[in-house]
């Protein structure tokens, strides 16, 4: 789920936090003409995370696994180019619901399917089945310009049945589904169980979370159309003229 830029041409320069299989670059169908960058949500993270794991440590391991992982769902377009998970036999599982396979979650993007909800229709303020792969994306990084960071805060059991905890955050400097910015970081919490298999891809992602800590902070801005009507209001009075009384 992290926003980023992406380069013109393949950058074989490692990554940090993620594998980017530059071997294999050549025969792999990127999404966006070539594997991505995380220079800006990079240092999101580094100025934000609240813990630095010793250098193959398991928790670091499975940090980066799961960045792998997301960074190949948001920009490979074809299931057979990743190298994450094993692909006859993924799910991911979010918050109990039925598991999409790596077909399903390929297609509706990260998103889409975090944010999926049974909630009454008049209390889905994100409705994740009106959106595609790429309008979702289009929302978050609207919402998040400077990139939605992602860091394991605890690791509790090791593979095959890895079970985390994890923290998502961002800076709300973009607009929401009509709400004006607020310019606050956004952050929530949550638990995860990996699956792995014996050359460590994932067969099962299961997600616990809440996303009420995500979408009601993104609903505390004011209606954009609001806004605007402070400031006209605001700026008539500084000119003390009204518009529906002009002098030709």
């Amino acid at each position: 789920m992290e926003n980023l830029k992406i380069e013109e041409t393949i950058n074989k320069a490692a990554e940090k936090y993620r594998s980017f299989l530059h071997e294999e670059a050549e025969n792999t169908h990127w999404r966006h003409g070539g594997p991505p960058i995380y220079d800006a949500v990079n240092q999101l993270f580094e100025e934000g995370r609240t813990k630095v794991w010793e250098k193959g440590s398991l928790e670091e391991t499975v940090q980066n696994a799961i960045k792998s992982w997301e960074m190949e769902l948001s920009h490979k377009t074809r299931v057979q180019d990743f190298k994450t998970i094993n692909p006859q036999k993924f799910k991911l599982i979010v918050n109990g619901r039925e598991g999409l396979s790596a077909e399903e979650t390929l297609k509706v993007g990260s998103y889409n399917a975090l944010l999926k909800s049974t909630l009454p229709e008049e209390y889905k303020y994100y409705k994740a089945e009106e959106e595609t792969f790429e309008s979702s994306h289009d929302v978050f990084r609207s919402v998040f310009p400077r990139g939605f960071a992602w860091e394991v805060i605890s690791v509790h059991s090791g593979p095959p049945v890895i079970t985390y905890k994890f923290r998502h955050w961002g800076y709300f400097e973009g607009p929401f589904k009509g709400h004006a910015p607020t310019g606050e970081m956004v952050d929530f919490y949550g638990m995860g169980i990996l699956k792995v298999d014996e050359q460590l891809r994932a067969e099962d992602v299961e997600i616990y979370y809440d996303p009420a800590d995500l979408i009601s902070k993104l609903l505390k801005g004011p209606l954009i159309s609001e806004t605007q009507n402070v400031v006209m209001d605001a700026s008539l009075a500084n000119t003390g003229s009204c518009p529906f009384n002009k002098q030709k």
